[in-house]
């Protein structure tokens, strides 16, 4: 059964005083608590989300974050802001090894970091042959959005991985 809603139009999207986005459905129902789930967060992070309730059932699809109303699309975005932290890599300035497991000493738009990449398979190539998702061994994820735009030593410690 699929209990799916399409997008309210307008999307009737605010913030409790309790700093939960909220959301009231079509026919006045009661507010729900909504957390906003995007479909495809890194190969197009403004189509398709989800806005999930608190038993994690979808009760809203956004086909379009672009689309929304500014209100309800600046709403989204600050969930999107508090919840999503994907460092972007601008430089490797070594690695312990060759071989995995490996601690890699990074700088990123968030500063320096250091993560351990516990196999080749962590590093995953996204539309095309230059974006890349490596995932470290804590969990958290590094995007390289162009290999092509990193230094020539950077690319040169990372073709060792791919």
């Amino acid at each position: 059964m699929n209990t799916t809603t399409p997008t309210p139009a307008p999307l009737d999207l605010w913030r409790s005083p309790h700093g939960r986005l909220m959301l009231r459905l079509e026919g006045g129902a009661e507010p729900v608590a909504v957390t906003p789930v995007r479909a495809f967060p890194i190969a197009a992070p403004l189509e398709g989300l989800s806005l999930v309730g608190p038993d994690g059932h979808e009760l809203a699809w956004v086909p379009r974050l672009d689309a929304l109303p500014a209100a309800a699309r600046a709403l989204i975005e600050e969930e999107f802001a508090a919840r999503e932290f994907v460092p972007t890599i601008t430089r490797i300035r070594s690695v312990s090894s060759f071989s995995t497991p490996s601690t890699w000493e990074v700088d990123t738009d968030r500063g320096a970091a250091q993560l351990v990449l516990k196999g080749e398979e962590d590093i995953r190539r996204l539309a095309g042959r230059t974006k890349l998702l490596i995932a470290a061994s804590d969990g958290l994820q590094f995007h390289v959005p162009d290999v092509t735009a990193l230094d020539r030593a950077s690319r040169k410690l990372l073709e060792r991985f791919l």
